[in-house]
């Protein structure tokens, strides 16, 4: 049955979670603005959606038997992190600028995504109701 709905929801049901994880790392990366030595952070999020997809293997995977394990406890594998334009002197790589831009933009993302769900789950409670 949970196949049905994620079948039913598309794409938007393995991108919600990572639209919100990359928002989260976006104001991760606002909050720690003033940090030294601080590197800002994103999420590879074509990459990741892939893999949500099951259409690319995680790239910390282990494809042989003498590869060492990676331990990947809580490492999120498509978390990269972003070369800064102009970074301060004391190494940190956050520019408020871009950050809030991409803020901005991954809320509208999230939104959108969040939108197409609403509306396929409000179809589903018309079928069911039928009205």
């Amino acid at each position: 049955m949970p196949d049905l709905i994620k079948n039913h929801l598309g794409l938007h049901a393995q991108a919600l979670p990572l639209r919100e994880q990359r928002l989260k790392l976006i104001a991760s990366n606002l909050s720690n603005a003033d940090t030294p030595g601080y590197k800002a952070v994103d999420l590879d999020f074509d990459s990741a959606l892939r893999h949500a997809q099951g259409q690319q293997s995680n790239p910390l995977d282990t494809t042989n038997a003498v590869h060492f394990p990676t331990g990947n406890d809580g490492l999120n594998p498509f978390q990269v992190v972003r070369a800064g334009l102009q970074p301060n002197l004391d190494g940190n790589t956050v520019d408020g600028d871009v950050e809030r831009a991409a803020y901005g933009r991954a809320a509208l993302e999230y939104r959108a995504s969040m939108s197409f769900v609403e509306s396929k789950v409000r179809g589903m409670l018309t079928a069911i109701t039928g009205q």
